[in-house]
């Protein structure tokens, strides 16, 4: 006897098994990124206290099998607790790796500024940067902007290029 549409077998009930391969892997993924994190920065997190014991064990453990081992030991070990526990790791690592993305983005917007003021239309970027930040040092920035071009010119090491480097990154509106 077939049972019918309305009645609820346990295997309907149960995750296939595609799903928990899956549910599986994110918490692999899971304990990669944890373990990616300095052991300064994975203490703040709100861990469960033998997920945070067997991470440190992970972390002192030198062959690479064993420590695939201990990895895959320690994603058995996160499976065995509630998904709430770890809501907060993962939105902490997600809050992360945002904002590491910001900087990078700050960086790269400071590096374009840079090459624009010492490229070919380096005069007219020079004054579109005063434009836009009137409470820089002008004359210093103008004075470095002649002597890393000077550099670029010579071949010599980029001390200037540098130092506006750092005079640009400064200039940035925080973004902390």
């Amino acid at each position: 006897m077939r049972p019918t549409d309305t009645e609820a077998t346990p295997e309907a009930e149960r995750p296939s098994r595609g799903a928990r391969k899956r549910e599986a892997m994110d918490v692999l993924a899971l304990a990669k990124q944890l373990l990616e994190l300095p052991a300064a920065r994975s203490a703040q997190l709100e861990l469960p206290e033998d997920v945070r014991e067997e991470l440190a064990r992970v972390r002192h453990v030198p062959s690479h099998i064993a420590h695939k081992r201990e990895l895959a030991y320690l994603a058995k070990l996160m499976r065995t607790h509630d998904e709430d526990a770890f809501a907060a790791a993962r939105a902490a690592l997600a809050n992360a790796h945002t904002a590491s993305a910001r900087d990078a983005a700050a960086l790269h917007q400071v590096e374009t500024l840079r090459a624009r003021l010492l490229g070919d239309a380096g005069d007219a970027a020079l004054a579109a940067c005063i434009a836009a930040h009137p409470d820089a040092d002008h004359q210093r920035l103008r004075a470095l902007v002649r002597q890393a071009r000077r550099e670029l010119a010579a071949g010599k090491p980029p001390r200037a290029q540098r130092e506006l480097f750092r005079l640009l990154r400064n200039l940035q509106p925080a973004s902390r």
